[in-house]
């Protein structure tokens, strides 16, 4: 049995309509035993298990809580709503109406004559917020809009610029409390320097198509926004700034996680320019490439640097990672009766690698445990996570995503060998596999 978790991001298990499994079965002229079946139905209830841990509203409320009336505490860090005149919540990315609606939760239980006004924006993926989330959050003056996911539109833009006004025009003391999940650098984009949103479309295209890891694409990206690289919390400015993140960069650097809009940017204009120097020529934007020069030549100033005084009054805080759910998938596992092992929590690479590697590490755990094998118990569980990549040949014309990548050529390795009673299951924890309604691809090979 085989479990990958990419895309540290929270699964949305209120949403019907996505389809959580594609599979791909295949039967070798033999009806599957009734250990095979029940494979297939372990590798599931483990799999719920990782996207349980990681879920939008346990995170944020794990996090998050509300002591003596007035008082929101996370971690060592308390708010006293009581000193605030108003209180804005914004939200962006694919988990952003789940966990603005745990942060409003843990808002209602403070005494509501203690409670300042309260307003605000969440930017959601399309279809990913339910009619529940909508109602609730719209009563207490929550806007939420919806956008294009993982290439900006100009809802994006406009649902963006509503949050950069919204923030700018606070009055009196402001505590602005920000979520921010996976696909939020999309969600959350507002072009600058006079850059057009076909700019950062064209940007974001060429980007998904290069094969560079998502640590990379946002180094860019930060040069190119309004709100990212710390300019959110800049913009919050003289307000406090709480950032509850849900990881989904390999480990968790914060200043990436959606491009860093509360958080201290730690790259440069000369980082994303060499980067840009491994692209082929002319896959940028005339404009992009322009900016980028102008950067390097220390024409356009850079993003709030560390001794910005906004920092001093932002406190980011990690709610949610992809070492959550391995963790959760190994102890489910366990209590199945399986022997788990935990492959690591930062594969990257090209999605065919990392099948190719995962079906060769199930064939030498198939020789154990009388051979010189890592396995020393069966049935094992091979569990591991990370964010594998896709590279596009040119003018490539596809549908797809990574976890269905991986599988897929798991599948016809698998076959080739003739390896049975193998199950595997690739799973994005946020919900979506690229821009498709499946969330991941199991493999049963009888």
């Amino acid at each position: 049995m085989v479990a990958s978790f990419q895309h540290p991001r929270p699964f949305l298990l209120a949403n019907p309509p996505r389809r959580f499994f594609y599979n791909l079965t295949s039967h070798l002229n033999s009806v599957p035993t009734a250990t095979e079946i029940q494979m297939t139905h372990d590798i599931k209830t483990i799999i719920h298990a990782g996207i349980d841990a990681v879920s939008p509203v346990t995170a944020v409320q794990n996090h998050l809580t509300v002591t003596q009336g007035t008082i929101l505490r996370v971690g060592m860090r308390d708010y006293n709503v009581q000193e605030y005149d108003q209180i804005i919540l914004v939200a962006f990315g694919k988990a952003s109406s789940a966990m603005a609606t745990a942060v409003l939760d843990r808002l209602e239980e403070i005494d509501k004559e203690c409670l300042p006004p309260l307003s605000g924006v969440v930017i959601v993926k399309d279809g990913h917020a339910t009619r529940q989330e909508q109602v609730r959050l719209s009563a207490r003056r929550i806007r939420v809009r919806e956008a294009s996911h993982p290439v900006p539109d100009q809802r994006s833009v406009d649902a963006s610029n509503e949050i950069l006004q919204l923030v700018q025009q606070q009055i009196g003391r402001t505590l602005l409390i920000t979520c921010i999940s996976g696909g939020g650098s999309a969600l959350f984009c507002a072009p600058s320097h006079n850059l057009t949103l076909e700019d950062l479309q064209a940007t974001n295209t060429a980007l998904l198509q290069s094969g560079w890891n998502i640590q990379d694409m946002n180094v860019l990206r930060k040069r190119l926004d309004q709100g990212k690289g710390g300019r959110l919390a800049a913009a919050a400015y003289p307000g406090d700034v709480l950032s509850l993140i849900l990881s989904d960069v390999l480990g968790d650097p914060l200043d990436l996680i959606a491009s860093g809009p509360t958080v201290c940017d730690t790259s440069k204009w000369r980082d994303a320019w060499k980067l840009v120097q491994t692209l082929p020529p002319q896959t940028l934007p005339p404009r992009v490439e322009r900016l980028l020069q102008k950067g390097v030549d220390g024409v356009i100033e850079d993003s709030p640097s560390e001794d910005h005084p906004v920092f001093q009054q932002c406190e980011n805080i990690l709610v949610g990672n992809n070492a959550l759910a391995v963790d959760a998938a190994a102890k489910q596992a366990e209590v199945l009766g399986y022997y788990p092992i935990v492959l690591g929590t930062r594969f990257e690479g090209e999605a065919t690698q990392v099948a190719r590697f995962l079906v060769s590490m199930t064939q030498h755990a198939r020789e154990g445990p009388d051979t010189n094998s890592f396995v020393t118990h069966f049935p094992v569980a091979l569990i591991l996570g990370g964010e594998t990549t896709v590279s596009l040949p040119p003018n490539c014309m596809g549908k797809g995503g990574r976890n269905q990548e991986l599988a897929l050529q798991a599948a016809v390795l698998l076959q080739q060998f003739s390896l049975r009673n193998v199950v595997l299951a690739s799973v994005g924890t946020d919900g979506t596999d690229g821009p498709t309604d499946a969330a991941a691809t199991d493999y049963r090979h009888y």
